[in-house]
């Protein structure tokens, strides 16, 4: 559930990414992370392979972004995002930090735990951490 023009097109951060098509104003509800709902055991069955669209709600609960999702599974990374996430009533919901211009990519903070492997940051910022976790 998009609340703003969007489109998805190749990234130079990470395989696809997706774009603003109009100016997002700041502090403003962009999109909702949607996706089939999964219990703990369920989520660390799917969380195999080269790409995963798991997003934690709770302790419990995960949503697959990728049945049933919104396309902001395909949202990448960055070391200085221009969105945040926030769990509201068991919905995963992406604010814009600041305004974001037409043409600009959407990009999130994963905040990947320090559990398991590192993953590569490719983001470009001038702060990148190298690796995407906390």
């Amino acid at each position: 559930m998009a609340c703003f023009k969007m489109e998805i097109r190749p990234s130079k951060i990470h395989r696809y990414g997706v774009y603003a098509l109009e100016t997002i104003p700041a502090r403003r509800k962009v999109i909702e992370y949607t996706g089939e709902r999964l219990n703990r055991k369920q989520a660390k069955d799917r969380d195999r392979g080269n790409f995963t669209y798991l997003f934690a709600v709770d302790p419990y609960w995960t949503l697959d972004g990728a049945v049933g999702g919104s396309g902001a599974e395909i949202i990448n990374h960055s070391c200085e995002p221009n969105l945040v996430a926030r769990i509201i009533k068991g919905h995963i919901l992406y604010t814009s930090l600041r305004q974001i211009r037409r043409g600009e990519e959407l990009l999130i903070d994963y905040h990947f735990t320090k559990d398991g492997e590192n993953t590569k940051c490719r983001c470009g910022a001038k702060t990148c951490r190298g690796i995407i976790e906390k």
